[in-house]
């Protein structure tokens, strides 16, 4: 027991220079931490209502309930990156500020488990908690937690149908802000217990402004052209756009970013391709058509029908009896791509329609 004991005991002996060495490295490292590498789009996102961009009906209702009003329960619907879920969360962050968050808002997403028995146990279970209207700076605190349903689209009518009772009876204490793209995939009593707002498509002005204000912080070398291709690439979509910035630059490495490395990046289809598969069609032989082998190249057969579409409307050889059979053709091969099907066939189907037409002209 002694030996063990004595084994036990704390040394008195001073440290060697070696020991001391160790020890100050490690202390200086905990001073001189990096700070963590975050997305940009995380990194970006509105911190509080006001940075919100080209949503002003929203923002104004919010800033109403932020000044004291109260707040009923919402329904966002739109696009995709128009900022459905960066605005009920900075609001949610301005109403019950930091240290409340994480006990007042209650945030699933479709990747959550939301079937009819989580809206019964945990949502339920959740919004009968009752709350107090304080916060601990002293600023005014409204006396209800809010539950987020994002994507609410993807839950089953089932889950949607069971939350209608809830939304009622916890009226008092909760509010909900359902978010989803599609709203007619939200049943009707749900609509119509909250007040729907609708994100709009962000315009390219607006858009343009963001990437310039990022690309200043970040040191992104990159022209206003190189701007403007990006955000007709991301279709109104903010988080894409700032997604393929932030990989086009580091692709790029420090260098200037380029239109043709936003093209690599978005997997767009270059133009040159467009007219290949044009002239191909234009010249009416199907050994032509099968040298323009997208699928090889890489390239999606859905991006393809989106590109096409623009080109064919915008096209002038076409009579709009013609544009009319050919757009008619690239929603079955969408709606087929979607089940499933060959991408080579149905680009085949899709090019042989295009060349019956435009054989037509000459």
């Amino acid at each position: 027991m002694q030996a063990f004991l004595k084994g036990a005991s704390i040394s008195t002996k001073p440290p060697s220079t070696k020991e001391r060495g160790v020890a100050a490295t490690a202390g200086s490292s905990g001073e001189n931490k990096k700070p963590k590498p975050v997305p940009w789009v995380e990194k970006y996102r509105p911190k509080c209502v006001d940075e919100v961009a080209f949503q002003e009906e929203v923002v104004g209702v919010l800033k109403k309930s932020l000044e004291g009003a109260d707040l009923p329960n919402l329904l966002f619907y739109g696009p995709p990156g128009t900022g459905k879920t960066s605005t009920i969360l900075a609001a949610a962050r301005e109403l019950f500020g930091p240290e409340l968050f994480r006990s007042r808002v209650l945030e699933l997403n479709a990747s959550d488990e939301r079937g009819i028995q989580v809206v019964r146990e945990k949502v339920k279970n959740f919004a009968q908690l009752a709350v107090s209207g304080s916060r601990s700076d002293g600023k005014p605190c409204p006396p209800f937690k809010i539950v987020i349903l994002d994507e609410a689209d993807s839950m089953t009518s089932a889950a949607q149908a069971a939350l209608r009772r809830t939304m009622e009876k916890e009226s008092k204490t909760t509010r909900f802000c359902l978010i989803c793209n599609y709203v007619s995939r939200i049943i009707e009593p749900l609509t119509s217990r909250c007040s729907k707002f609708r994100f709009k498509p962000l315009s390219d002005k607006i858009q343009q402004q963001r990437l310039l204000d990022i690309t200043k912080k970040e040191n992104v070398k990159i022209s206003n052209e190189g701007i403007a291709y990006l955000v007709k690439v991301s279709e109104g979509d903010l988080r894409k756009a700032i997604t393929f910035l932030q990989s086009a630059t580091r692709l790029t490495g420090g260098k200037e970013v380029t239109e043709k490395v936003i093209t690599d990046i978005a997997g767009v289809i270059p133009v040159e391709t467009i007219d290949g598969i044009f002239a191909a069609c234009q010249s009416g032989s199907f050994d032509k058509l099968e040298t323009v082998d997208l699928i090889n190249e890489g390239h999606a057969a859905t991006q393809l029908i989106s590109q096409l579409h623009d080109v064919i409307v915008e096209n002038d050889d076409l009579s709009d009896k013609q544009k009319s059979i050919v757009t008619e053709k690239l929603a079955e091969a969408d709606k087929c791509l979607a089940d499933g099907a060959d991408e080579h066939l149905q680009l085949i189907s899709l090019c042989a329609t295009l060349m019956q037409q435009l054989t037509q002209n000459c």
